[in-house]
Order: structure tokens, then C-alpha cells, then sequence
């Protein structure tokens, strides 16, 4: 699904995976937006790159957490592999 058309023209594409995540984390009492996950990869605090060509975008949501958002960037899209929420403590040095 394509969900956003930003930053040089880029298309932003949610993975069934990635889909399925918003549910599982609100049935876990952490609620994630599609937009919090768009910007996180439009506007990051921070970009890590990792194994197989991806990437993790990552960006603060609260004054104990960040949103990590790994994904692939292809041409002119952006497909949003997965995402988690993660302490600040933990994943502060890493920005």
C-alpha cells in the first residue's frame, strides 16, 4: 500500500509485516501511527545501516522512547520493512 509521496518525490510502502505490526503493538498498549512511522523515515534523528541493504531510521516519540523503523530504499521508494519502539536509554548513543 502506498501510503505517502514526500521527500523528493519518494513513495513510502507499508509490508504486510509492517501492516500487521500497528495492530500487534496496540495489543501490547503502545500505540504507533502511520504518520509517526512516515516521518520517523522522512525526518529521522539518526540512519544505521544493517545486513542485506537496509536500513534503521530512527527518531524520538516520547521522552522515554524512540520509534526504530527498518527499511529499503529503492529508486524512489521506500518500503517500511518493520518497526519497534525502543528505550531511549538503550538507543540514545546510538543518534
Amino acid at each position: 500500500m502506498i501510503v505517502s509521496r514526500n521527500r523528493e518525490n519518494l513513495e513510502v510502502i507499508f509490508t504486510t509485516h509492517a501492516e500487521d505490526k500497528f495492530i500487534i503493538l496496540q495489543q501490547h498498549g503502545f500505540v504507533v501511527t502511520r504518520q509517526q512511522v512516515i516521518d520517523t523515515v522522512l525526518k529521522p534523528d539518526g540512519v544505521f545501516p544493517t545486513a542485506k541493504e537496509r536500513l534503521i531510521a530512527q527518531k524520538g516519540i516520547s521522552t522515554h522512547h524512540v520509534l526504530r523503523v527498518v527499511y529499503r530504499e529503492e529508486e524512489n521508494k521506500l518500503f517500511v520493512i518493520t518497526f519497534y519502539p525502543g528505550r531511549r536509554r538503550d538507543y540514545e548513543g546510538s543518534v
